[in-house]
């Protein structure tokens, strides 16, 4: 059985109705609002070979048809209109953008909350994470008797804080004397770079602090490591639980609580941080409680080896061309506002 012009432009009939209204689309539907040219019968037995070939589904028998997760891939892959981001849509996020450059945590915050708000779906955002984060700058500062603040700038804009406790902390003038060589030896430097000849130079040069220099080492390589670890931004988690699909309790809660597990979100994220652009559609989540939800991700940039994703998870029935024309968007203008930010850094 061949998927012929007509069986197309009925899918597509179909699919763009349910995407509009969550509501099974009939042969009678089709007919009034998509002027085909040809009666309800025909629709009808049309619509009965694409059940037959796995496009659309009859969720009920005396209902009309809803896309399968095989038709919205038939849908994304070949027969989608593309979108063009609206003038207002990218001034918009433009502005989020230039609004929040100070810092990237809080500007991936914002920029999460202005996707929720522009699709009315659910948005996941991982900070950008190289490989191997290099030390800009190093900061100690006294906080108590006991105890003193490790602050460390990496080249690509993330501040990290440790506190490192000791049994007696030095006064502040060795404090910041401690800092400063810290700063001329480790400068530009990641955690692999520090190596057994790193260390004993520190060692000369901090050899009135030999007792708490181990503390110090221990700390900045735990900051190190936190600063390579994927940091996760979500939005608009209710946006998705007002979808119609979502309105058993229970589906709505195993789905809530997978969107609070950390862990789930950055394997989903980082299962696409290969592809510039990738659209999961339902059955193709690993996630069981996502079955009945589409993710489409799209990797970001800061230099070749640090890169981050945005996600959007909606329904199955999501406006799939309006969200990839968001995410495009966005994409293009935190990338050029992040490769600013990390050229700066490498001039300072």
């Amino acid at each position: 059985m061949s998927l012929n012009e007509r069986k197309i432009q009925i899918l597509q009939a179909i699919i763009n109705d349910y995407i509009e209204t969550a509501e099974p689309v009939g042969s009678r539907t089709i007919a009034k609002k998509y002027n085909l040219g040809i009666s309800s019968a025909t629709i009808r037995n049309e619509m009965s070979d694409l059940e037959e070939m796995g496009f659309i589904l009859q969720p009920h028998a005396s209902a009309g048809r809803i896309p399968s997760d095989l038709g919205y891939r038939l849908y994304v892959d070949h027969l989608m209109q593309k979108k063009e981001l609206g003038a207002e849509e990218a001034q918009y996020l433009q502005n989020v953008i230039s609004a929040n450059v100070g810092q990237i945590d809080y500007l991936l915050e914002e920029t999460a909350k202005a996707l929720s708000a522009l699709t009315n779906y659910t948005t996941i955002i991982s900070e950008p994470v190289s490989r191997r984060a290099r030390i800009k700058q190093i900061r100690l500062l006294p906080l108590d008797a006991s105890s003193v603040l490790l602050v460390i700038a990496t080249e690509d804009n993330f501040i990290k804080n440790h506190v490192i406790q000791m049994g007696i902390a030095p006064q502040e003038n060795e404090i910041f004397e401690m800092g400063l060589h810290l700063n001329q030896v480790l400068q530009g430097y990641s955690t692999e770079d520090i190596d057994a000849n790193v260390i004993q130079r520190l060692k000369t040069e901090l050899y009135a602090y030999q007792e708490i220099l181990p503390h110090i080492l221990t700390a900045i390589e735990k900051t190190m490591c936190a600063a390579e670890k994927v940091q996760v931004h979500l939005s608009g988690t209710n946006n998705i639980l007002a979808c119609p699909e979502f309105s058993d309790i229970q589906k709505a809660k195993s789905l809530f609580q997978t969107l609070e597990e950390k862990d789930v979100l950055v394997t989903l994220l980082e299962g696409s941080r290969t592809n510039d652009l990738q659209v999961l559609i339902g059955s193709e989540n690993t996630v069981q409680s996502m079955k009945d939800c589409s993710v489409i991700t799209a990797t970001y940039k800061m230099s070749d080896d640090t890169r981050g994703t945005i996600g959007i998870v909606g329904p199955t029935r999501m406006d799939y061309s309006q969200v990839i024309s968001v995410l495009n968007g966005m994409v293009t203008s935190i990338e050029k506002v992040l490769k600013n930010l990390a050229d700066g850094n490498k001039n300072t």
